[in-house]
């Protein structure tokens, strides 16, 4: 077990099964030594249901979008284990897009935001440091409240 995966285990944090249903996409498309990840929401492992739905600003918190966008992370890293198996050929995680259903008054698309890159830190240390854009949207698929992309530098 590697360092980030240790990491994770101290957290409390168990990586779900992933399991993409869907004809024409994939989880993680690689070009070179970058991975461009597609987009995902909250979802639960069991039935791929929202485990939060709703607008930041409206329906949620702050802090349940914080939480929301941090899940969004976990299901992350499962795909990275899953396609690399094991995440220590993570070099760094270099650019991350967030989409934040927003109430049209909301703007704290950036706290949101910071579960998910505060949990990349925490896992990853200065690897997992990264450029990121944080954009308000109307309305993402199931009504979730956060969906979330990234590209990873890996280690050949």
């Amino acid at each position: 077990m590697g360092l980030a995966e240790e990491r994770i285990a101290k957290l409390g944090i168990t990586l779900p099964t992933i399991s993409l249903k869907g004809k024409g996409i994939v989880a993680i498309q690689k070009h070179g030594n970058l991975l461009y990840t597609s987009g995902h929401g909250p979802e639960r492992e069991s039935d791929g249901s929202p485990i939060w739905t709703g607008k930041l600003g409206k329906d949620l918190t702050v802090e349940e979008g914080y939480a929301a966008a941090r899940e969004c992370g976990i299901i992350l890293l499962a795909q990275l284990k899953s396609y690399l198996g094991d995440l220590e050929r993570v070099d760094q995680i270099v650019k991350v897009l967030g989409l934040v259903a927003s109430a049209e008054d909301f703007y704290q698309q950036p706290q949101v935001m910071h579960g998910f890159s505060d949990l990349m830190v925490e896992v990853f240390g200065e690897r997992g440091k990264h450029a990121r854009s944080a954009m308000g949207t109307y309305v993402l698929p199931k009504n979730i409240p956060v969906e979330i992309e990234m590209i990873v530098r890996i280690k050949e």
